[in-house]
């Protein structure tokens, strides 16, 4: 898990998110006027997969379960031929979100159930990576303690299942860039989520140094009148990450969060 660790994180490469459920990746297809069936979508990933040079650039692909069984047009596990190019299998485990009673619409994401018996099968075809996505809000009295506690609790209890298994687990405590909130909030409540869900993994013995972060970049919220330059964004991000996250994890694969391609790009070279 540690050599796997390692090599997610090759300087000058990174993951492609490639686990779109089906509702999602029919949104995208609708979008170019192309129809939503099993042959349509493993032609997609094909079509990823298969890219020139994609190796130099990608270490790992999440994917989605479905893609898993799927092969080339020539007849190669998709797994299989990411691995011929040195590329590391990766699966979306979580099973989506639903509200937690008596909060303001906050979120809990569920999958633990059966959780172990998944990974040893995703293992079996080649996977060595998962991926679980918390959701988090800013605004009106949120995040609440009872949603942050519950984001580390199941962040850590499939962090520790994925391990058991033979898997980097990525832990993903998203806090969400809606709303109006300025930048100095959004570093507070990263600060205080980030600190409590690393505690968590500590408490369940998770192998950190076999552990990767998928956090959101420290913004103002998508509302806020107060832009911030890539510089000010980079040197939010870093500091709030060097408050509350051990030297032992060794990396950290942001997401954009709803930023261009453009700004996230921007933002992670000023941290670089």
């Amino acid at each position: 898990m540690i050599e796997t660790a390692k090599k997610i994180t090759a300087s000058g490469k990174g993951i492609l998110a490639a686990d779109e459920s089906t509702g999602t990746i029919g949104q995208r297809f609708d979008g170019i006027g192309v129809e939503n069936t099993e042959e349509n979508r493993r032609a997609y990933r094909e079509l990823l997969f298969t890219a020139p040079e994609v190796h130099n650039h990608i270490s790992g692909v999440i994917m989605f379960e479905e893609t898993l069984d799927q092969s080339t047009k020539g007849g190669q596990n998709f797994v299989e031929l990411l691995a011929s190019r040195g590329i590391i299998a990766g699966i979306k485990v979580d099973k989506g979100a639903v509200d937690i009673t008596g909060t303001n619409g906050e979120k809990a994401t569920q999958g633990l159930d059966g959780l172990a018996a998944r990974c040893k099968a995703f293992y079996e075809k080649g996977c060595r990576f998962a991926k679980w996505r918390a959701i988090l809000k800013i605004g009106d009295g949120m995040p609440s303690e009872l949603s942050i506690n519950e984001t580390a609790h199941t962040l850590s209890r499939y962090g520790g299942i994925c391990q058991d298994n033979g898997l980097v687990p990525i832990i993903e405590p998203e806090i969400m860039i809606d709303g109006s909130h300025d930048i100095e909030k959004c570093a507070a409540v990263s600060e205080h989520v980030f600190s409590v869900v690393m505690k968590a993994m500590i408490d369940h013995h998770l192998v950190i140094e076999g552990t990767l972060l998928k956090p959101n970049m420290v913004t103002p919220g998508s509302e806020c009148a107060d832009k911030k330059s890539a510089q000010e964004i980079a040197w939010m991000t870093v500091r709030t990450l060097s408050r509350s996250i051990v030297p032992a994890l060794p990396g950290v694969c942001f997401l954009s969060g709803g930023q261009s391609e453009e700004e996230a790009s921007l933002n992670l070279s000023a941290m670089n």
